[in-house]
């Protein structure tokens, strides 16, 4: 195992999420001197007890300037802001800021997957982890999904491969990470409120291939083939619904280096967005030893995955899809153009300043919209705009109800927020499933 310099070093853990947790064990587990800092305070004597049995000193309740005159490196939660005092000052004082992806990388004894993208990213890592899979491999699926990479790592061994969801808020925090696959689904502009730019969020997510060449392969869309521009030496492979690349669809079916491997009216995942997802997938499953029969079984099988056009149902002959995940226009409008039934869209969450303009083209087949939190004005404006029925609701649980009030056979009601959800919820995850409940409250 690679220590990547953590040994003996004076590390801070800034924050005790989860990822913050596994940080601690990577980090002691290596031989680093701890301290851990959090805003929140750690009531449980029992972790506080385990904490100081590895040598770590808790510093809870806030974050003392005083920390970082003997720290040599943070390793701090991705979800924390860099803007934030105590970074700001560390900063200035030039000590480096990691998140635990970089941990994983200096500790993993497996080969690593890193799959990034604006939208799109946690199913290519599903359908990679499933090739594999079924191709009798043995991926580890982690990083930004919910299991931290850091935490993964310790369980791998040198036949497993990582397959790794990144963020940009992670990306933002890797010195030596050099992934021996790079997937990008595609990058627009999203988290502004985080990065402060268009430009700071598309740096983020070219971190990625920093530390690669061409012995690595590199896996882009095809369609934005010109944002590699500045990042020469690279291998890379193409994919794209459209046009002839490495993984593209010909004639009806996916393709993989001129090889046809299934029609596509025999992929389960269906829409335009997935089908790139799926094309993306393939070149990354492939560079890893995925069979084309184990492929086969997985486009043939795989279907929606929690949270992401997840089809729930029907009631009274009307379909329900919970797409929480959906937390930008982008996402929104994959979701509104997948539908030509006519659809009541449930919309709404956290306001980030952005315009909903984006979304009118792809708004032809909704008949309704049903708005809640903050944003609920602006879908109200957009609602006028382009002539739709509006109805206003608490939360999406309340939303599901007046829905099926609406709802007649054929239509389809569609969970697609088009925000983010921490107005109302912890995350999209909670915000999901308390439409869900909403959704089972129908079937009783």
């Amino acid at each position: 195992m690679d220590t990547g310099g953590f040994e003996n070093k004076n590390v801070i853990v800034l924050g005790y999420g989860r990822s913050g947790r596994s940080a601690v064990s990577a980090l002691a587990s290596l031989g680093a001197n701890i301290t851990l800092t959090t805003n929140e305070v750690i009531a449980d004597e029992k972790i506080r007890q385990t904490l100081k049995g590895w040598g770590v000193e808790i510093v809870d309740g806030h974050h003392p300037a005083s920390l970082l005159n003997d720290a040599e490196l943070i390793v701090k939660n991705p979800g924390i802001p860099y803007t934030i005092p105590f970074l700001e000052d560390a900063a200035a004082r030039g000590i480096p800021v990691i998140t635990d992806v970089e941990l994983a990388y200096h500790m993993s004894p497996a080969p690593i997957i890193g799959i990034t993208g604006t939208n799109g990213k946690t199913t290519v890592t599903h359908l990679i982890g499933e090739m594999l899979e079924r191709s009798g491999l043995s991926p580890i699926l982690c990083g930004n999904i919910g299991y931290p990479a850091s935490e993964a790592v310790r369980e791998a061994t040198a036949e497993n491969i990582l397959v790794m969801e990144l963020s940009s808020f992670q990306l933002m925090g890797i010195r030596d990470f050099c992934p021996d696959t790079a997937v990008f689904t595609n990058i627009y502009e999203a988290h502004i409120d985080y990065h402060g730019s268009r430009e700071a969020y598309v740096q983020a997510k070219m971190n990625l291939v920093s530390n690669m060449d061409a012995s690595q392969t590199v896996i882009f869309n095809g369609r934005q083939k010109e944002m590699l521009g500045g990042h020469p030496g690279l291998h890379v492979e193409y994919f794209s619904a459209a046009g002839d690349y490495e993984s593209c669809i010909k004639d009806g079916a996916i393709v993989h280096k001129g090889t046809p491997l299934l029609p596509l009216d025999q992929v389960k995942l269906q829409g335009a967005h997935n089908h790139e997802n799926i094309l993306a997938a393939i070149l990354a499953a492939k560079n890893h030893g995925a069979t084309d029969a184990g492929i086969r079984e997985t486009l043939i099988h795989f279907g929606s995955i929690p949270h992401r056009m997840e089809y729930l149902g029907k009631h009274n002959d009307a379909s329900y899809y919970n797409d929480s995940k959906a937390t930008n226009n982008l996402a929104t409008t994959f979701a509104l153009e997948s539908f030509q039934s006519p659809v009541i869209w449930i919309a709404g969450g956290l306001d980030r300043g952005q315009s909903l303009d984006g979304l009118i083209p792809s708004m032809d087949s909704v008949d309704m919209i049903i708005t809640f939190g903050e944003t609920k004005e602006k879908f109200q404006a957009l609602a006028e705009r382009t002539g739709k029925a509006l109805e206003m609701a608490e939360n999406p649980h309340d939303a599901v109800i007046k829905a099926a009030q609406y709802a007649e056979a054929g239509d389809v009601v569609l969970f697609s927020p088009a925000c983010a959800s921490w107005d109302q919820y912890k995350d999209y995850e909670a915000r999901g499933d308390h439409f869900k409940e909403g959704f089972s409250t129908l079937e009783k």
